[in-house]
């Protein structure tokens, strides 16, 4: 089996202990999917952004377009155990303060439906496409990768996010 390739997105908005900021939080981070049997290839720049939901603080995003051997699957699991080593303790509630998020946004594979114990893995990332927070840091590192589902580049699906719409008459 060959290696594939990931984009990977990061967010946080809570400071860690050791680490410091959430941008230091995600410069960490990076460094944790750059070992072992990852490979870290690119990475965007670090932005801020408002929370979505209920949360008040404000989040760093990135993304990272790392390398692997293992399926999606194997992968969350992955990233779930860095998440974990970074405190954070899944209690189910969507949109909440955290000190670190991993999401697979992408995959060299192509779409994919898993079978994690806690929820089905589904690539692409169901709701990557109506957030500037994945696809600006995105448009930078792997502009040019293609939705398998609507065919669309990064570099469209954000142009057509960030396209000014006419005001109604």
């Amino acid at each position: 089996m060959g290696a594939h390739r990931y984009l990977v997105a990061l967010g946080s908005n809570v400071r860690h202990p050791r680490h410091g900021s959430p941008r230091r939080v995600l410069a960490a981070a990076l460094e944790a999917l750059d070992h072992g049997k990852l490979h870290l290839l690119a990475a965007s720049r670090v932005i801020e952004t408002a929370p979505l939901g209920p949360s008040r603080r404000r989040y760093a995003n990135a993304v990272a377009l790392v390398r692997s051997k293992r399926d999606p699957d194997e992968l969350l699991h992955k990233l779930h155990k860095i998440e974990h080593r970074f405190g954070r303790r899944r209690r189910g509630g969507a949109w909440g303060a955290r000190v670190l998020d991993l999401d697979i946004v992408l995959w060299s594979g192509g779409a994919y439906a898993g079978a994690q114990a806690s929820g089905s893995l589904v690539i692409p990332h169901p709701a990557f496409r109506e957030r500037r927070f994945v696809l600006d840091p995105a448009a930078t590192v792997a502009g040019r990768w293609r939705d398998p589902l609507t065919g669309l580049s990064i570099h469209h699906l954000r142009a057509r996010l960030t396209k000014p719409r006419a005001a109604p008459r």
